[in-house]
């Protein structure tokens, strides 16, 4: 079937007013009489709050509230530990954690009013780390822990480690006994932070009695307005959490953040109140990726068959859990390999660091570092290809993930085939001291929940999609659009996209996990095709035949010779009074069907200085029907620049449990004169979970980037990183280690 708007570079609906400056984003919002709020951070890791005064504050002209833990009622939030106060009530736990919040006419008297609040701390030994959270003695960081809502299943001897995961096949012990050869390494990666342009940003009016207005920069509005209520004990029917734009997500934007605290300033002064987060803020305070520490042990024969896996992967959740929908799972460790015996022990970890959340591919870009990184190692010492190792052990259909659900339609071996011949894998390297390096992975659509769309046709046959699902920046509105109109056969200017919110419908999905467009595009359909079955009926009726004689194509029913305009018989059924909308919910089954991606490094290093020049990189993408190619590539290299600045420059850099990186200029993220040439190889395949068979894209690009870069610094001048990011001083040092 040939296909006219699917598979076509179409702009995005959001385009014009993105540009224009005319989108609406939280910070925007019309408030009429909003007060500006602002949040009292703590300057200490760990302390208690011997006394909080904050008397002289409420004497600020303009000021219209002031509230300190004692103020707000003692509860906890969180998406699934609720583990966050309001505001610190008897300690603070990080640098960053708030301690009271201010209501002002005007910022700056919020400002003002902030430093006149007196904070008398008791300091309390901090835990800046993983491995210092974890040693015999450490401070516990949260003494009730064991009281909060959602705890999920933990190691009782160990405080400070929230969540235990295992995952487990085989025998371990005997694997390892059968291996003919180990290797075994500790691996590290920082926190990083997604960087969107917008920083969180909240209005809330709370002046209304029993009516809650919520504009936020949340992409999951239904679960915000469920959380509000289940956990600030308000009636959810009052809630109204209104759409707005957001300013870019990676993952970051899915809790509650700063809306509670705004909800209690509102409340106390009467009036609606708004709080945007500086990126100083944003650095000490958002939910970034978490720091981790992976211990990995692999055992092999001497023909390179994967025997055996043991892992302790510990993630740095920092001092709460609750901007996350659930503990960071380390399951990716065994990537797209077969191993007979595997154990996989994760660790969230509690320590007094920035709280860790959601940021793409959650948990992925650590684990493959390290397994990837560890199977290069494992290659030198076979003395074997590192190509041919893992094209021995690549997963096969029917095969189980840890989680034991089974993949099918594996498409590993013709990306990487893909992948090599693009990157001239087997042609010698450009000069002395350069090097390639390659590593792979996959990712199936993920997440759950239900999706809820509207269609509807207007008398002059211009169709509307209502959905409340937010464009997050990956173009969820534009390939709803485009679904819609090719399969109305109707040009893409036909169709309109609206944004809903949580007075439009009872739920929905929010976006992550890559699977929006499976989810969102296959309730389109079904939608779609009820429509279309509908104005079908009505123009045979017309047309004088039976329904299944009339075709739809180029926007017009035809059946022989006679045809009408699919706007007349819109026209016709809309004056018979018949309505053209239909409202559809969904709610998909998992896919087994994974997409695979891999990606080649070039590098160059200078010896002398231990710079890292990135020449060059292949990336390669298992993929289905592609709906819009321009969105497509993009989500290709926005998580290349992403996987790029994980590799070799981002960091949140810290003195012992502080963040120092505390602006855009210190907390480098690469620019345009960083980025090497980055050539796409595409690997077709009409097997994937989405409409018209297409596959995930959003999360692929980000994860194979630094093992790769790693793996080819040690092929150019045979030094092995093991931490991230791959800096010229930790090259240079390795260089004169020898």
């Amino acid at each position: 079937m040939e296909l006219k708007v699917v598979g076509q570079p179409v702009g995005r609906v959001e385009g014009p007013d993105k540009v224009s400056g005319a989108m609406v984003y939280t910070a925007d919002v019309p408030a009429p009489e909003a007060l500006w709020g602002k949040c009292l951070r703590s300057t200490m890791a760990h302390a208690r709050l011997a006394r909080v005064d904050a008397s002289r504050a409420r004497q600020v002209p303009g000021v219209h509230a002031v509230l300190t833990g004692a103020d707000v009622p003692d509860l906890r939030v969180g998406i699934s530990l609720q583990d966050l106060p309001v505001l610190a009530r008897d300690k603070v736990r990080f640098i960053g954690d708030k301690i009271a919040a201010v209501a002002a006419e005007t910022a700056d008297a919020a400002e003002e009013a902030l430093g006149l609040i007196e904070v008398e701390y008791e300091e309390l030994p901090a835990v800046a780390g993983i491995e210092e959270a974890l040693a015999d003695g450490a401070p516990a960081i949260h003494e009730q822990l064991a009281g909060y809502a959602g705890v999920p299943g933990r190691p009782e001897d160990q405080p400070n480690a929230l969540s235990l995961k295992e995952h487990t096949a085989g025998d371990v012990a005997q694997g390892m006994a059968d291996a003919e050869v180990v290797v075994e390494h500790t691996f590290r990666t920082p926190g990083v932070h997604q960087v969107y342009l917008e920083p969180h940003a909240t209005v809330v009016s709370g002046r209304d009695p029993g009516r809650i207005d919520v504009w936020a920069s949340c992409k999951a509005p239904f679960r915000l307005k469920q959380m509000l209520a289940a956990q600030l004990g308000l009636e959810e029917a009052n809630i109204h959490v209104h759409g707005v734009a957001l300013g870019g997500d990676f993952g970051g934007k899915g809790s509650q953040m700063d809306v509670p605290v705004c909800y209690y300033l509102s409340k106390a002064a009467g009036r609606p109140v708004k709080m945007v987060m500086n990126y100083t803020e944003e650095l000490m305070a958002g939910d970034p990726r978490h720091p981790s520490v992976m211990r990995v042990k692999l055992g092999a024969g001497r023909d390179g068959t994967l025997v055996a896996l043991d892992s302790d992967i510990y993630f740095d959740s920092g001092a709460y859990s609750g901007f996350k929908p659930s503990e960071i799972d380390g399951t990716f460790i065994v990537n797209a390999y077969r191993i007979a015996h595997y154990a996989i022990r994760t660790y969230n970890v509690y320590t007094n660091g920035v709280p860790g959340g959601y940021m793409k591919s959650p948990g992925q870009p650590q684990t493959v570092f390290a397994i990837e990184s560890l199977l290069d190692m494992l290659a030198r010492k076979l003395g074997m290809d590192p190509v041919a190792l893992r094209l021995k052990n690549l997963m096969r259909d029917g095969d189980e993930l840890p989680n034991k659900r089974a993949m099918q339609k594996i498409r590993c071996r013709e990306t990487v085939e893909a992948a090599l011949a693009a990157a001239g894998w087997d042609a010698a390297p450009a000069g002395p001291d350069t090097g390639r390096g390659m590593a792979l992975s996959f990712r199936h659509t993920g997440g759950s929940g239900t999706v809820n769309l509207e269609i509807t046709c207007d008398a002059g046959g211009e169709v509307t999609v209502l959905t409340a699902i937010p464009d997050i920046g990956t173009g969820t509105h534009t390939l709803l659009r485009q679904i819609t109109a090719e399969m109305l056969t109707l040009p893409a200017d036909r169709v309109q996209v609206a944004r809903g919110d949580t007075d439009t419908f009872d739920t929905d999905a929010e976006p992550g996990g890559s699977k929006i467009t499976a989810m969102a595009g296959r309730g389109l359909v079904e939608a779609v095709e009820e429509l279309r079955d509908r104005m079908t009926e009505a123009a045979a009726q017309a047309l004088g035949c039976k329904p299944e004689a009339v075709a739809l194509a180029d926007g017009r029913f035809a059946a022989g010779d006679a045809s009408l305009a699919f706007a007349d018989v819109a026209g016709k059924l809309i004056a018979e009074e018949q309505a053209l909308s239909v409202r559809k919910s969904y709610r998909p089954e998992r896919s087994p069907v994974p997409a695979f991606f891999v990606q080649v490094a070039e590098v160059e290093v200078d010896r002398e200085t231990g710079t890292v020049d990135v020449k060059k990189v292949v990336t390669a993408h298992d993929v289905g029907t592609i709906i819009n190619p321009l969105g497509h590539q993009g989500q290709i290299d926005g998580g290349f620049v992403q996987g790029l600045g994980y590799a070799v420059m981002e960091e949140m850099v810290k003195d012992g449990p502080r963040v120092t990186t505390l602006n855009l200029g210190d907390y480098c993220v690469p620019c345009v004169k960083d980025l090497p040439p980055l050539e796409t190889v595409l690997v077709e395949d009409q097997t994937g979970p989405g409409p018209y068979n297409a596959k995930a894209i959003g999360e692929m690009s980000i994860v194979p980037t630094a093992p790769a870069i790693a793996n080819a610094v040690e092929a150019a001048v045979g030094v092995r990183i093991l931490d991230l990011p791959i800096t010229a001083e930790k090259v240079f040092n390795a260089l004169r280690e020898g």
